[in-house]
């Protein structure tokens, strides 16, 4: 099969020939349709996180596709049903954050496309308990956007615990950005898009964004503050700078939920504002099994409204280049199918 692959940190990904996987008995392999790519991606390519991925490594865990082969144990799984895989590869199952429905919290998490191979590939092994069957009318390159980041904005935006009244900033309108906005709105609550590319800026509008700031030529934080400040604040880009603008947009009792990881993973916390104004400050460790389930409900419903480009997968490296830049609308998929 074709694959993409992560040899060395830094270095373009090298398309390869590689066996196709043979799923173990609680396993399935999956024929991949589409693969969405993903700024997580970029960091296990450069090996920018604290923690490394192994390599080689076959990255990306946006996955949707048509069950091959079945594991001799599967029994709720056919081949022929279209599935996707996400983030979350596998967990204990046994521990107390499993057990209390936290599993994006388990010590034993493995993550598909940095921890174990992911969808940068034709096909791609996967636990049977861990893929969501995806429901028809949905579109493959649809369902591969909402698996990863349509499923991450939905988790970020529960964590967030918005409201009717609630004004909550978004800060980078990118594939996690664009989805939050039409959760967010889902909530009744108030949106402000907080970008620096006016391109990305008219598409949160459409969207249901009702004021836009371009970062660019205007502090958000001033912005936000006119309006009485933020209930919350979701950072979807890694732009360092972003979060610290965030911060600075909240109101007293606000809440900043960070989604994305920058390289220079680094908060300058002004702790005496953070205590004297009742800020939290909350992480949002990725969507689980039953986020990715949500989404797709709310898709086939026609809730919500998928930004994307198709790419192919030779075009690996021109589209983590055109990821990197910052500049992409929406999301890029590799379509497979």
């Amino acid at each position: 099969m074709k694959a993409a692959l992560i040899r060395r940190f830094g270095e373009p990904l090298e398309l390869a020939d590689l066996p196709i996987p043979t799923p173990g008995s609680h396993q399935v392999v999956i024929r991949v349709e589409a693969c969405g790519l993903c700024h997580t991606d970029l960091a296990a390519a450069a090996g920018s996180w604290p923690v490394k991925p192994i390599l080689p490594r076959v990255p990306g865990h946006e996955v949707v596709g048509r069950i091959a082969i079945v594991g001799a144990d599967v029994h709720h799984l056919h081949k022929g049903e279209r599935v996707a895989l996400g983030w979350l590869g596998s967990t204990c199952g046994r521990c107390r954050a499993c057990l209390s429905g936290d599993e994006v919290l388990c010590e034993e998490r493995r993550y598909t496309g940095y921890d174990v191979d992911g969808g940068f590939a034709e096909y791609v092994q996967a636990v049977a308990d861990f893929v969501v069957p995806v429901p028809s009318g949905v579109d493959p390159l649809d369902a591969a956007c909402l698996t990863g980041a349509g499923a991450a904005a939905y988790r970020a935006v529960k964590i967030a615990d918005a409201g009717v009244t609630d004004l909550v900033a978004v800060f980078g309108i990118g594939g996690v950005g664009h989805c939050a906005i039409q959760y967010v709105r889902a909530t009744g609550a108030s949106v402000v898009a907080v970008d620096t590319v006016e391109e990305k800026l008219a598409i949160a509008r459409e969207l249901g964004a009702q004021l836009t700031v371009n970062a660019a030529a205007e502090n958000p934080a001033s912005m936000m503050s006119r309006l009485g400040g933020a209930t919350c604040a979701l950072v979807t880009t890694d732009a360092p700078e972003a979060m610290v603008q965030a911060l600075d947009s909240l109101a007293p009792g606000g809440r900043l939920v960070l989604v994305a990881i920058p390289s220079a993973a680094a908060l300058p916390l002004p702790v005496y504002r953070v205590v004297r104004e009742g800020i939290d400050v909350i992480g949002s460790p990725g969507p689980a099994r039953v986020d990715i389930a949500d989404v797709f409900t709310l898709h086939q419903a026609r809730r919500t409204r998928v930004v994307h480009q198709a790419r192919s997968l030779r075009q690996v490296n021109e589209a983590m280049a055109e990821l990197a830049e910052d500049k992409v609308p929406g999301r890029l998929v590799f379509e497979l199918r």
